[in-house]
């Protein structure tokens, strides 16, 4: 079952977003291009700007539409917990296939 494609509708401040799932290896990109090369560390604006870009496919969101409307951080929770959750019903699902 690939979860490249895979899609959740979540409704926020009234506004319904569409997640869709890049597939494990760029989500692993995705983390890996948030960092900061200087420090080693993740940066939060660099990854919530790829989860607006490449997760959140309708409506298109970026910093600017959160300027007008509620719920940035609760979007990207869900963002989260949708990309986290996929990664792991799927090892799940592959340990009870073993």
């Amino acid at each position: 079952m690939s979860k490249f494609g895979k899609q959740k509708k979540v409704t926020i401040q009234g506004t319904e977003y569409t997640l869709q799932h890049p597939g494990t290896r760029r989500m692993v990109e995705l983390q890996d291009e948030a960092v900061n090369l200087n420090t080693g560390k993740p940066t939060s604006a660099d990854l919530y700007d790829l989860y607006m870009k490449e997760v959140v496919v309708d409506p298109k969101v970026n910093y600017e539409y959160f300027d007008e409307h509620e719920g940035f951080m609760e979007l990207m929770r869900e963002v989260q917990s949708f990309l986290i959750d996929q990664t792991q019903t799927k090892a799940v699902l592959q340990k009870e296939g073993e």
